[in-house]
């Protein structure tokens, strides 16, 4: 005889038996506007420079770069996040680039405003590690140690530079104390309240930043470990997080996204903003690596990680894989 609501009754197989009868009762669904895509952009260079350690990824050129942004808008996803990559000449102690109006980043951030409007979202990374000459992010003091306070009055800086060459949405990286609060002020200061500010609040200090410091052309000695956050932590993210909303958050955002999906979760779970999640350079490589290696198959393993990142919490996630993926994502309505 039959018993429901158990074996052999109840079968949970029945549900998966199709493509269409999955896909209908999937819960989880990737979109093109889930997605933000980083891009580099390198000061000097007539041709695009691919990162060795990110196939498929380069040092745009700012021409490329717009053409880049352009395909952006075109696919759907909803930002671009700007790196930018100044001459090693031009780099010193206190990231001068960074609040230079004609520094790389600011000109790319006018071309790409110029290039697509408010059709897409267009953030800027706001951090010293790109335009120092130590490779920090943030101004050393005498003991060569990273200074907060005089870090925050450089962003203050950056964020008013940024904001004036056309940023929709600043991203503040350096995991310096009251950062949020510090940005927020110089914005308003300077009558720009409209722009939001996507906090990285929980920035570990990870290993699978390896590759971003080529794309950027990193000059670090040493580690961060001093202002991102311990790998053992929890309780310390939650912290971050009620201190960046309390000064003024708009967006918050967890990095790296693969290996800190709880993290993720307990974030999503507690907030009433927009959540992102970074999937940072070291877990596109791997993926890129196997698949190369013929160990993976790479288009499965790219949507299954940012399955997994979407269904951990993540409202939208920043891939070098965004317009790609919203590409077949389009194809496939």
């Amino acid at each position: 005889m039959t018993t429901y609501g158990s074996f052999p009754g109840t079968r949970p197989r029945r549900l998966r038996t199709t493509p269409a009868l999955r896909r209908m009762v999937a819960e989880t669904r990737l979109h093109p506007a889930d997605f933000i895509l980083p891009a580099f952009v390198r000061e000097g260079v007539g041709e695009p420079v691919p990162i060795e350690a990110m196939p498929g990824v380069v040092q745009h050129t700012r021409d490329t770069l717009k053409k880049a942004a352009a395909e952006a808008v075109a696919a759907g996803i909803s930002g671009i996040m700007l790196f930018g990559v100044p001459e090693e000449s031009k780099k010193d102690a206190l990231g001068t680039p960074g609040t230079d109006p004609d520094g790389i980043l600011q000109v790319a951030l006018r071309d790409v405003r110029a290039e697509v409007g408010d059709d897409l979202l267009v953030m800027s990374d706001l951090c010293l590690d790109e335009t120092t000459d130590h490779g920090h992010c943030g101004v050393l003091d005498d003991r060569g140690r990273v200074d907060n306070d005089a870090t925050l009055e450089r962003y203050a800086e950056m964020a008013q530079v940024q904001a004036d060459a056309g940023a929709h949405v600043v991203g503040p990286s350096g995991m310096m104390d009251g950062q949020i609060g510090v940005i927020r002020d110089a914005l308003d200061q300077i009558g720009r309240e409209d722009v939001a500010i996507l906090a990285y609040t929980a920035k570990y200090a990870s290993a699978f930043y390896g590759p971003f410091r080529e794309a950027v052309g990193s000059s670090l000695k040493g580690d961060r470990k001093t202002y991102q956050q311990d790998p053992a932590n929890i309780r310390e993210s939650m912290r971050e997080l009620a201190l960046d909303l309390e000064e003024g958050a708009d967006m918050v955002m967890v990095k790296p996204a693969g290996p800190y999906l709880d993290i993720l979760a307990k974030v999503a779970d507690a907030v009433d903003v927009p959540v992102a999640a970074y999937q940072i350079s070291g877990e596109y490589a791997m993926i890129e690596a196997a698949a190369e290696k013929g160990w993976i198959d790479r288009d499965r393993a790219v949507l299954e990680s940012l399955t997994g990142i979407k269904r951990a919490g993540a409202q939208n996630i920043l891939t070098y894989w965004a317009v790609e993926v919203a590409r077949k994502l389009n194809a496939a309505r």
